[in-house]
């Protein structure tokens, strides 16, 4: 993987885990090719469950909270979940403050998402 690319994306059964290679997304150039590379991922793999990983991250802008609920609005339209896991505590101080805690379910790492989504969590 390019040392440029900020994301990594496992595949585990029918469950795509989106992990962040840095501890601060806000640049706006950083965060549009994230965008990019999942939307064409949710295009053309049309997953069901996704996974987004924060457990390396720090900080993240206002604009990365708008694209994970475009993400979530695009999965919710076809059928699909979004979990979040490895939040810390001051991130989790973002969602609380922005409402978004009501809309995402949280996990504290991709493995207790994973066993969430095994279970049939809706």
């Amino acid at each position: 993987m390019p040392q440029d690319e900020l994301i990594n994306i496992l595949k585990r059964d029918d469950i795509l885990i989106v992990s962040f290679r840095t501890p601060s997304i806000g640049a706006l150039s950083g965060i549009e090719k994230i965008a990019d590379e999942l939307f064409s991922l949710i295009r053309i793999q049309q997953p069901k469950k996704i996974i987004i990983d924060f457990d390396r991250v720090l900080f993240l802008s206002s604009r990365m909270l708008g694209l994970l609920v475009d993400i979530w609005k695009r999965l919710k339209n076809c059928g699909g979940m979004l979990f979040v896991s490895g939040i810390n505590p001051q991130l989790t101080r973002v969602f609380r403050i922005t409402n978004l805690d009501k809309i995402f379910d949280f996990y504290d790492d991709a493995d207790s998402a994973i066993k969430a989504f095994g279970a049939g969590k809706k």
